[in-house]
């Protein structure tokens, strides 16, 4: 979970004075921070957890995510996937080496903890990223009893804190490192509900603060995404880039993300469900299509054009008709996908026939393609061309113009027929702090940062692509590596 963008990132240059002292600090309690913690209390570390949230809200992206991890079968094929998906945008040699060692031994760890490992059989069975080199490597998604959602791996990972009772600091916003007289990092200075206090680290301070897709002035600058829907925790504010960035911390890959289309469902980002029905295409504003609206998505990419791509980047309208309407809910509700902050954490819905949408005007209807276009300002007659040019390919069987598959072409032809807005759903950014592959967070000169750790979603991995599991099964693997190696510091 990421900490307070409001009190400033500064750096507090003084070893003494610390209000209380542990070997390890742990700034954030999703699945990095938990890995991270766990890791360093078991290898013998005393270990503190300080958390922004309150205990309720805290856990980041993990809490309300699927809570899967890829199983990837060997090392050796493994380092060959990741090299393979990370294309033009390649990572150090030592940061891949130890992600493959540490990615395949995600699940035996999990099971040394006591959770009940099983494939998910559900989703992501094989890799989206088939063609790659490597990847036969992948052999599915794995979860805490073989199911998503529903915060099977956070509750997991709490409980295994619990048990090791590992202190936390609910409600307690980092607000900036303290460093020594040599610049490295002995402590952390914490807003807590007992008022500023000042905690030191013998073996040095992990950050494991989530991702700033909750931050609009961050998305804009890193991202260039003006309009998005936010998927998962609000609290991810990039806070903890900022703690680093004030003590020299380089920074990678910041404009990589995932996106996918998604519905705003009382300002919070649902899953678009376009799997019970064909009868429907995307147009921009000038009412034309612009993509195979089928195209294969691939954790927000695709491939297309000049090769892989992010995507979506931009809003769209779905234009689809009555047959497409009473197929199925256009939103993929906690019933079919349990994930997302506003499904689990607010309680939102989505009708199973779509009427509760109609109704509130989240959805547009019209007797008319015509009328259609003009409820929702684009230009009539462009909309019906459009329209009559995706029914002929639909026809004729063939998508001349963007090679939507024949069995995915389905004619938007019975009335009354309707539009809803689609966002770019952002789900994770995936830059930050840059790190080596000890986890150690290196500064604008390309050298570590002695006594900083970084891991999860704050210094994800991934420069480009990442297939299913990649973000959990990242943010295990370095965690643990940043909790053995502040552990081991605290020891010297």
């Amino acid at each position: 979970m990421t900490q307070t963008g409001e009190a400033p990132a500064t750096v507090e240059s003084d070893a003494s004075g610390h209000d209380c002292e542990y070997d390890v600090i742990v700034v954030g309690t999703g699945a990095a921070g938990s890995a991270a913690a766990i890791a360093a209390h078991d290898a013998g570390a005393s270990v503190l957890l300080v958390e922004k949230c309150s205990e309720e809200e805290a856990g980041g992206n993990t809490r309300v995510s699927g809570g899967g991890w890829a199983n990837l079968g060997d090392q050796e094929t493994a380092t060959r996937f990741l090299r393979a998906v990370c294309g033009d945008f390649p990572v150090a040699a030592d940061v891949v080496d130890a992600w493959a060692r540490e990615v395949v031994a995600n699940s035996d760890w999990m099971r040394s903890l006591g959770a009940d490992v099983a494939q998910c059989l559900q989703f992501h069975t094989k890799p989206e990223y088939e063609d790659h080199e490597g990847s036969e490597c992948y052999l599915g998604m794995d979860a805490v009893g073989g199911a998503l959602g529903n915060f099977g791996l956070h509750d997991f990972l709490r409980s295994a804190l619990a048990e090791r009772d590992i202190p936390v600091l609910w409600s307690s916003p980092a607000s900036r490192l303290v460093t020594d007289g040599a610049g490295a990092v002995v402590g952390v200075r914490v807003a807590g509900p007992d008022g500023d206090r000042r905690y030191g680290a013998r073996g040095g301070v992990v950050l494991a603060t989530g991702g700033f897709q909750a931050n609009a002035q961050m998305v804009r600058d890193y991202l260039r995404l003006t309009t998005t829907t936010l998927w998962g925790s609000p609290h991810s504010t990039g806070d903890g880039h900022k703690l680093a960035q004030a003590i020299g911390a380089d920074l990678w890959h910041m404009d990589n993300m995932m996106t996918h289309r998604g519905l705003d469902v009382g300002g919070h980002g649902m899953f678009l469900s376009v799997y019970a029905a064909d009868n429907y295409i995307f147009v921009n504003r000038d009412a034309r299509r612009f993509r195979s609206e089928t195209i294969a998505a691939r954790h927000g990419h695709v491939i297309d054009g000049h090769g892989t791509e992010l995507n979506p980047l931009h809003p769209a309208l779905m234009v689809f008709d009555e047959q497409m309407r009473v197929a199925g809910p256009l939103g993929a509700g906690r019933d079919m996908l349990p994930v997302g902050w506003g499904l689990l954490m607010e309680g939102v819905t989505w009708s199973v026939d779509n009427s509760a949408e109609i109704e509130s005007g989240v959805i547009r209807r019209a007797d008319t393609i015509a009328e259609l276009a003009t409820l929702v300002g684009l230009d009539p007659e462009a909309l019906e061309a459009t329209v009559a040019g995706y029914n002929s390919a639909c026809a004729a069987g063939r998508d001349d113009a963007f090679g939507r598959s024949p069995a995915k072409l389905a004619p938007i032809d019975e009335a009354p027929f309707y539009a809803i807005e689609v966002e770019p759903m952002l789900g994770w950014s995936n830059g930050g702090p840059r790190r080596d592959g000890r986890a150690r967070v290196m500064n604008v000169w390309g050298s570590a940062i002695p006594g900083l750790y970084a891991a999860g979603e704050l210094s994800s991995t991934y420069s480009w692509g990442k297939d299913g599991g990649f973000h959990i099964a990242d943010a295990l693997a370095f965690g643990r590596i940043a909790g053995r190696e502040a552990a081991d510091h605290a020891r010297r």
